[in-house]
């Protein structure tokens, strides 16, 4: 008997025979993180994980993006209360690791932009497919704050320290067509070609061997996972230091006012 999909407020589950689908669900908001997000995401991909009853996941999001990063209030809110923030660094840490855990395959249909934690969580999929168009990048410098929930781990097992570097210490976004043509994507495709390039790599890993296709990822994942194990805990205690700053009470601000920030150190 197939195993019932677990409900959530922020995030929609659907079968498409062996294939699990995770939607991201706050298109109003272009997926950005909130508390619930935060808390229900890494419920959702433990969930994927385990299921009997697929054999690969798709992650995307609704509407016009896959994920826009934090929510503008909710990072105010956080801002303003910094020991709120101390659970979703917590939850940060638990959605990195429940990504690296996942041994079936994971596709990303990131059918718009991946921003912050939404990058990272694009880039621990597996493969991604982007939507020509969109864009990905990591900013957390802009707001004052240090990149400890993923960034530091992925990128540079992607494409190179030096790259790396490049991106994370300027928060710079890349196009889709840029990030395929430095290998931190796979492939960007036309908008209207999305789902038909996501659904053809869909069917092929389904008709591969299942068990041999999932402990490759296992063998890929190991270094990843040493590489996370080593990281994250610095990363997430340096990030929460960085929420109490001065220059993150900037970057927020300066962000609400559609204004540059002006950065004191502090």
């Amino acid at each position: 008997m197939t195993q019932m999909l677990p409900a959530y407020e922020t995030i929609l589950l659907e079968r498409r025979g062996r294939l699990l689908v995770v939607t991201l669900n706050r298109p109003d908001a272009m997926n950005a993180v909130n508390r619930v997000l935060h808390d229900e995401l890494p419920d959702a991909l433990t969930f994927a994980g385990t299921d009997p009853d697929s054999d690969v996941v798709l992650l995307t999001g609704a509407g016009r993006a896959f994920s826009a990063g934090g929510d503008i209030d909710h990072m105010a809110h956080n801002a303003a209360n910094p020991h709120l923030f101390d659970h979703e660094a917590r939850q940060a840490k638990r959605i990195v690791f429940a990504m690296l855990d996942i041994e079936k395959s994971v596709v990303c249909r990131m059918n718009g932009h991946a921003v912050g934690l939404g990058a990272s969580i694009a880039l621990l999929c597996d493969v991604i497919f982007a939507a020509e168009g969109a864009k990905i990048g990591d900013p957390h410098v802009g707001i004052g704050l240090v990149a400890g929930d993923g960034g530091a781990v992925v990128w540079a097992q992607r494409i190179g320290l030096a790259k790396a570097k490049e991106y994370l210490l300027t928060g710079e976004l890349l196009g889709a067509r840029k990030a395929a043509e430095i290998g931190l994507i796979n492939h960007c495709v036309a908008p209207e070609a999305l789902d038909a390039a996501v659904d053809g790599f869909c069917a092929k890993l389904l008709a591969g061997a299942p068990n041999a296709i999932r402990w490759t990822k296992i063998l890929t994942n190991i270094e990843l996972k040493r590489i996370a194990g080593a990281v994250m805990e610095a990363g997430i205690a340096y990030e929460s230091l960085s929420v109490r700053s001065a220059d993150h009470r900037e970057g927020i601000a300066a962000l609400r006012e559609k204004r540059a920030p002006r950065f004191t150190g502090r």
